[in-house]
């Protein structure tokens, strides 16, 4: 992190500029035998495509609320980013009727239908694979997000002053973002670059965001995510802990 990180995406940002190459987000569901790791630059290239798809496609701009109906996953992370990045309001679990533009999975499709703006679906699948078919009222984000610029430049500045996120009915700005997670830095015991974090916690929570994406971003560490981790066993865990060489855990 630099002084002058003010929002998430500067936090990717800084990231980026000290080490492209570490691994940012390895992501597990252990329902699924699922493993994917991403380093500091795919995961930033897959913000910036979906930072554009959000603002072209999709017209989202500053202010405006994306409804993200979606678990703990690396493609959650991707979207927090994206819309830190345009300066649009993520709203973790939010009611899709009041949002300018949903985001949803394969489980909330129904839901989701209730937002009369722009509706993206997730598959969820492995590799980021999309649906065998389209839903009725959705785009594909597996389509639409590959041919999507692999650079990012937002139309408008994005104030770090101005909301950045909901969750569990909490509005923060994206500085507050920020400080917060370096707040919680100690208390997950991140203690700076490479530290490396497994948690099992839902990002339905601040709790949860900030363990499984803000925090280690905010110090220049690593999150393994693991969706499911209860299917693992302790031993399991253990295991996982070793070979991740994992330095803390939030479960």
């Amino acid at each position: 992190m630099n002084a002058t990180d003010r929002t998430p995406a500067d936090l990717l940002r800084s990231a980026l500029a000290a080490d492209p190459g570490r691994p940012l987000v390895t992501f597990y569901d252990d329902a699924t035998g699922e493993r994917v790791e991403l380093s500091v630059a795919t995961f930033a290239n897959w913000v910036a495509k979906t930072a554009n798809l959000l603002q072209t496609d999709l017209a989202a701009g500053p202010g405006d609320r994306v409804a993200l109906l979606l678990p703990a996953h690396w493609q959650t992370a991707v979207w927090l980013l994206a819309c830190s990045s345009v300066g649009a309001i993520a709203d973790v679990a939010g009611e899709p009727a009041a949002a300018d533009v949903v985001v949803s999975g394969p489980d909330s499709l129904e839901a989701a239908r209730a937002c009369r703006g722009e509706r993206v679906a997730l598959a969820l699948r492995p590799l980021g694979g999309r649906f065998p078919r389209v839903p009725e009222g959705f785009v594909d984000y597996a389509v639409e997000v590959p041919s999507q610029g692999d650079r990012f430049v937002p139309f408008s500045p994005v104030d770090p002053e101005e909301p950045a996120l909901i969750v569990a009915g909490a509005e923060l700005s994206g500085a507050e973002v920020v400080e917060r997670a370096l707040g919680d830095a100690a208390g997950l015991d991140l203690t700076g670059p490479g530290s490396r974090l497994l948690s099992g916690l839902g990002y339905d929570t601040w709790e949860g965001l900030s363990a499984g994406l803000y925090a280690p971003l905010a110090v220049g560490g690593s999150v393994v995510l693991c969706r499911h981790l209860g299917e693992l066993g302790e031993e399991g865990v253990a295991k996982r802990i070793e070979s991740e060489r994992v330095t803390a855990s939030a479960r």
